[in-house]
């Protein structure tokens, strides 16, 4: 039992200034945490609270699921990274960790930097200390403080550069393996989501600079969320935005056979999609051809959509380029020949088609007849291009965003799409740390194989505002049970009357000995201003004991999420009160 009195909870009237959505306005309000900096954030006493019961349910999950605790440094040998996969990609969302002595200048590559995850410090841990298939699967996890060179930190502590997460890493010895333990630990993040109250959908996700052969995504429907859910529930189809596919173009399509001879005609100062839709030239969007260029690993490539759909860039990380990013004018004249707006990948207009990597085209073009591009000449496009007579198309793949309303493709009904928060993320790694690493095991025959790697990650300080994001209302939070800063509020109206005083000292105790964490409120203030605090902090449920109840006998019991308030008499208070915990935790 806590005494509000003499604990700290510096509730706010007013939001800041800065904090643009709900659950930002009420972690501020509410006394949860204060801002240090740009996505910086002090846990103050109930956010702190909250945090460690996170925590505490993660742990138990990933226990029950075989993982194994450790911890592992925050400061990482820049050299570490060096040595794996992904440091020309990750390098950009890190912190340097170098001397802020006086007049020391870092050195131009950074000697130690701060993790925003650890396989590059679990792979070559593991490496040296697993060596035989005895003692293989293991799974190791740790909870803590992780880094990210947010470039514009938002939202409080979901976009943050400082944060609290569950990364946990397995190692097997094959894929059968790989995927035992990934579906485990699918289960123990599904029981986890549960047990603190978020209502997580599993979304299929793109693998992004993680790499490997597929992943997972926990998603919090919000509308402010930070990603799109592309779904259908008559199926059960869900994906992120990045990774979502439809059946837009049907398995058995057959693609259309040409309609009339290449013809070049002079489209001068029309240089977009919208241009060439507008009159004199009229040609619809979905009867274009979008041609964009991309420089990957140094050599350039193109990449063809309908003028009528997004890429998704993400998408471009299945060509296996490890760095990619848009071309410059200035690289993109001596390839193509010509400036972006007359872009095309007809055979035979490419100036320098050897230099290129590849020409990647999305199956949506496939739909297109007789379609419109540009001729590789500044001022001409080219008209009656079929797909399979003139474009010079290296592979064909899925590149474009999905839009709602095409058919999923397992039901073929409409997709929907909603927001949501990105909590919780799982891969498969396959070998690719592995093999950087050389984390290898010996098997019964003395032959050496490659570990097969999984990786687990739950922001937990994502999770409880996440949590907030969902369950609040226009008077505060709506904390669910089990992550509750305190489950029971016991309200005094008159502290200084030592009845209501000693009342609320009883009904605490049996609160507690029913397994409730309880806070008292003997604050000497106004009833209405305790009543905003317990509605704006949250806490599950509030016991109320004022003068005038003990005049009539009666203490009041009300659920926050509910508006009905029950009036208890006082001999049955006790027992009412160890009941209704018990329920609440069943």
């Amino acid at each position: 039992m806590k005494l509000w009195s003499q604990y700290f909870i510096p509730t706010l009237k007013e939001s800041p200034a800065d904090a643009e959505i709900a659950s930002h306005k009420l972690l501020v309000r509410a006394g949860l945490v204060r801002k240090l900096g740009g996505g910086l954030y002090t846990y103050l006493p109930l956010g702190l609270r909250v945090i460690q019961k996170l925590t505490q349910i993660c742990r138990e999950e990933l226990d029950a699921a075989g993982a194994i605790e450790l911890w592992m440094p925050h400061v990482h040998p820049a050299e570490n990274w060096q040595q794996g996969p992904r440091w020309a990609a990750a390098r950009e969302i890190m912190f340097r960790a170098d001397s802020a002595g006086d007049g020391k200048r870092g050195p131009r590559e950074p000697e130690f930097v701060l993790g925003p995850t650890h396989e590059e410090v679990i792979t070559p841990l593991v490496k040296a200390e697993i060596t035989s298939y005895r003692d293989l699967p293991k799974n190791f996890y740790q909870i803590a403080t992780k880094f990210r060179n947010e470039i514009r930190p938002r939202y409080g502590l979901m976009r943050a550069r400082e944060f609290i997460m569950m990364d946990a890493y397995s190692f097997d010895v094959d894929d059968n393996g790989a995927i035992k333990s990934y579906h485990a630990m699918k289960a123990a993040y599904e029981s986890f989501f549960r047990r603190v109250g978020a209502h997580t959908i599993a979304v299929e996700a793109d693998t992004g600079v993680m790499g490997g052969s597929f992943s997972h995504e926990f998603m919090v429907p919000a509308e402010v969320g930070d990603a799109d859910v592309i779904y259908n529930d008559e199926s059960g189809y869900a994906a992120n935005r990045e990774k979502a596919t439809s059946a837009l173009v049907p398995a058995d399509f057959v693609d259309a056979a040409p309609g009339g001879a290449l013809e070049e005609f002079p489209t001068p100062g029309v240089v977009t999609i919208a241009a060439l839709e507008a009159a004199p030239f009229s040609v619809p969007a979905e009867k274009q051809f979008k041609t964009l260029v991309y420089i990957g690993e140094g050599k350039p490539f193109l990449v063809i959509l309908r003028g009528c759909d997004e890429l998704e860039e993400a998408k471009l990380g299945a060509l296996g380029f490890a760095v990619f990013r848009p071309a410059t004018p200035d690289e993109i004249e001596p390839v193509l020949g010509a400036k972006p707006g007359s872009l095309g990948a007809v055979k035979g207009t490419i100036k320098n088609a050897a230099a290129l990597a590849g020409v990647f085209a999305d199956q949506a073009i496939r739909l297109v007849g007789d379609g419109t591009t540009g001729a590789n000449k500044d001022g001409f496009h080219l008209r009656n291009v079929n797909v399979a007579r003139d474009l010079a198309v290296t592979k064909f793949g899925d590149f474009r965003r999905v839009r709602p309303g095409e058919p999923d493709v397992k039901s073929g009904q409409p997709l929907q799409v909603r927001r949501g928060i990105e909590v919780g993320h799982i891969f498969i790694l396959g070998t690719k740390y592995a093999e950087k690493y050389g984390a290898a095991y010996t098997d019964d025959q003395k032959q050496s194989h490659l570990m097969v790697m999984g990786c687990y990650g739950i922001g937990i300080s994502r999770t409880m505002q996440a949590i907030i994001e969902h369950s609040h209302d226009a008077d505060g939070i709506l904390w669910p049970w089990n992550c509750a800063p305190f489950h029971v509020l016991v309200c005094v109206l008159d502290p200084q009357l030592p009845e209501a005083m000693e009342i609320a000292r009883k009904l605490a105790a049996a609160a507690g000995r029913a397994g409730a964490d309880v806070l008292v409120d003997d604050r000497a203030e106004r009833p209405g201003v305790k009543f905003k605090d317990a509605d704006l902090i949250g806490i599950p449920l509030r016991l109320t004991i004022g003068g005038k109840g003990l005049k009539e006998g009666i203490v009041e019991l009300k659920w926050r999420a509910q508006k009905d308030v029950a009036k208890v008499p006082l001999a049955d208070a006790e027992a009412r009160v160890a009941a209704a915990v018990a329920e609440a935790q069943a």
